[in-house]
């Protein structure tokens, strides 16, 4: 599994271990070959997350995270060869809004906009109920699995 930054964004060690992790959980579940899987992740400023979501998205509002996959569907994954999933953008502004709002650490919300980034990245969404119920679930299991259990109040 390789994961490619931006060159000159800054991201400690430990949260691109985690992020190392829980992206190889999330592809072994779906039995994608993490040895041959990339990802690129970058991290921009509210203003460059609101002008991507209005580009690519038609919303004219800055959001948290953005996904997006190189393939429509996992079927279509090459056989041999490396495979880049695509390209998750973080919102490091709002990260550290949502964390306060939240109450836990800008790591654990950067973290999950990450898991909650790459199970886009391999189809799952949640425009209806049904399918933001499972990828709810799927975003729980991995960071329960990686130790970043959401605390209950």
């Amino acid at each position: 599994m390789k994961i490619y930054f931006e060159e000159g964004q800054a991201v400690t060690q430990e949260i691109l271990d985690t992020m190392m992790q829980a992206a190889e959980y999330c592809l072994d579940a779906e039995q994608i070959d993490t040895e041959r899987s990339e990802i690129s992740v970058t991290f921009v400023s509210l203003e460059e997350i609101h002008e991507l979501n209005r580009e690519y998205r038609q919303v004219d509002s800055p959001t948290d995270v953005l996904s997006f996959p190189q393939f429509d569907d996992l079927d279509d994954l090459p056989e041999e060869g490396e495979i880049m999933l695509g390209d998750v953008v973080i919102c490091s502004d709002r990260a550290k809004e949502q964390a306060e709002e939240f109450g836990h650490s800008f790591e654990r919300e950067i973290i999950y906009l990450f898991v909650h980034s790459v199970l886009h990245l391999l189809g799952y969404d949640h425009m209806d109920e049904d399918e933001k119920r499972i990828m709810r679930r799927r975003e729980e299991e991995v960071m329960e699995r990686i130790g970043l259990k959401r605390e209950e109040n």
